[in-house]
């Protein structure tokens, strides 16, 4: 069965060149000439994928977006700009309302054929990602039907995908809800006084970010970035609310997470407050192996990430890696870090 693509598009010109070009490409398409007649087709026929153009009559494609990120029927359909304009400030309010990526005008076959067929791979791997988050939800909270909720919320959110280096939500934001990591990896950091960064936080897939936040009604304390290409899915505060008031075991779960997250983040500024430059950097090193490690065993981490973590110049960063290094402790391989002596990390003295 062929893919379904909708146009939104007030340009005939454009609308037609693309109709031709997926009507060509074995793509089954509908076209809309404005916003408001775009979001009526959305709803009725479900497309797998829609192109939108910004710049539109009755209403633009930032409203499109909007109105098709409040229905839990139109939410998860990847949604990729057409615009004309390329400055930064659109693309980061299409981002931040959930666009999935944009096109910007004039584009050529390839670039717009390539463009539906990642996002259509995208989302049928990310179903495989949800599929698995979601088992792993059982051993969060005993009660069925609360897990049930919570994972029919969470489907029923859009996943967005974060490139590496891209800012997830920045210190200082309203906490609008819970993000949690379906892939990749990312972290948490605060700007120090001096200008230097200190790592709050490192996430792998299936953790959740900005917990703090969200359970106290403040807005985030720390800015939160991908470490590589990464999925997340960002819950919505008022849906938790309304979750954790009908189910308390689910309240008593997340105040748990964030019990454990301010007693690790305390256990961090103790050890590097006290702990000496080896120890601390044992410790960064166990940390990592058992959180961010790949099957052959090894994470990867900058010397400017592991400076903001435990709180070292990148010079005493350098130099410590090559001692652990010599001594057998570590492997590592330009930002490729193996732990080869687990014991003698753990048991390192201050």
């Amino acid at each position: 069965m062929s893919k379904t693509v909708l146009i939104i598009e007030d340009n005939n010109d454009i609308r037609e060149n693309i109709f031709e070009i997926l009507q060509l490409a074995n793509y089954t398409v509908y076209e809309a000439q404005n916003g408001k007649t775009g979001v009526e087709l959305a709803m009725k026929h479900k497309p797998d994928i829609i192109l939108c153009d910004i710049m539109m009559p009755e209403l633009d494609g930032y409203g499109v977006l909007y109105m098709l990120n409040k229905n839990p029927d139109t939410t998860n359909i990847p949604f990729i700009f057409l615009t004309a304009r390329a400055e930064r400030l659109d693309h980061r309010k299409g981002m931040e309302m959930g666009a999935d990526d944009y096109l910007t005008k004039p584009f050529d076959d390839m670039e717009l054929l390539n463009a539906i067929e990642t996002r259509l791979k995208k989302k049928e791997a990310q179903q495989e990602f949800y599929s698995k988050s979601l088992d792993r939800l059982g051993t969060l909270i005993s009660n069925r039907d609360g897990l049930a909720e919570l994972k029919k919320i969470i489907q029923e959110r859009r996943t967005r995908q974060f490139k590496k280096g891209q800012v997830i939500y920045y210190e200082g934001d309203k906490g609008a809800g819970l993000y949690l990591l379906i892939s990749g990896k990312a972290k948490s950091i605060k700007l120090a006084a001096d200008g230097r960064e200190l790592m709050t936080g490192i996430y792998a897939a299936d953790d959740y970010m900005g917990i703090n936040s969200m359970l106290l009604n403040e807005p985030h304390s720390d800015t939160a970035t991908a470490l590589e290409d990464s999925s997340v899915c960002q819950i919505p505060k008022e849906s938790l609310e309304q979750l954790m008031n009908q189910y308390p075991d689910v309240a008593r779960e997340f105040i748990k997470l964030l019990a454990k997250d301010i007693k690790e983040k305390e256990e961090h500024l103790l050890q590097m407050a006290y702990n000496s430059v080896r120890k601390k950097m044992a410790d960064a090193m166990v940390r990592l192996q058992s959180q961010q490690s790949d099957a052959g065993g090894s994470f990867k981490i900058t010397r400017e990430d592991l400076a903001a973590m435990t709180g070292m110049a990148t010079e005493t960063v350098s130099r410590t890696l090559s001692d652990f290094k010599d001594e057998g402790l570590i492997e590592k391989k330009g930002s490729a870090i193996t732990v080869v002596n687990l014991e003698s990390l753990v048991k390192m003295k201050n």
